[in-house]
């Protein structure tokens, strides 16, 4: 009677090592998988990031030429500005322009 207890209590540790490998195993499984969803999360978000990076630097490169730009058209009206008030310069009018035009030579002709 002893023995039978005995073999009980050893079927039962048996079986609750056996479960509990299996659970491990499990968990083992789990962990490998979430491992690797979580490196290839981590790698989509770094594709995205560096992508929204380079959009970034080309806004960024097109935000500099369109200051550059606004600054050439501003610097336009600004000189024609100030030609006119503190040099006091005018387009003349048509009875005070002289045309002058060149004589071709025959090297020019051709």
């Amino acid at each position: 009677m002893k023995t039978e207890v005995v073999e009980k209590k050893a079927e039962k540790l048996a079986m609750k090592k056996i479960i509990s490998y299996i659970i491990l195993l499990v968990l083992v499984f789990v962990s490998a998988i979430m491992v690797v969803f979580q490196v290839f999360e981590y790698r989509h978000d770094y594709r995205e990031l560096s992508a929204f990076n380079r959009e970034k630097d080309d806004l960024n490169a097109e935000w500099g030429r369109l200051l550059i730009e606004q600054q050439t058209f501003g610097a336009t009206a600004q000189i024609g500005t100030r030609a006119v008030t503190q040099l006091r310069m005018y387009s003349p009018p048509v009875a005070q322009t002289v045309v002058i035009s060149l004589p071709m030579t025959s090297e020019d002709k051709k």
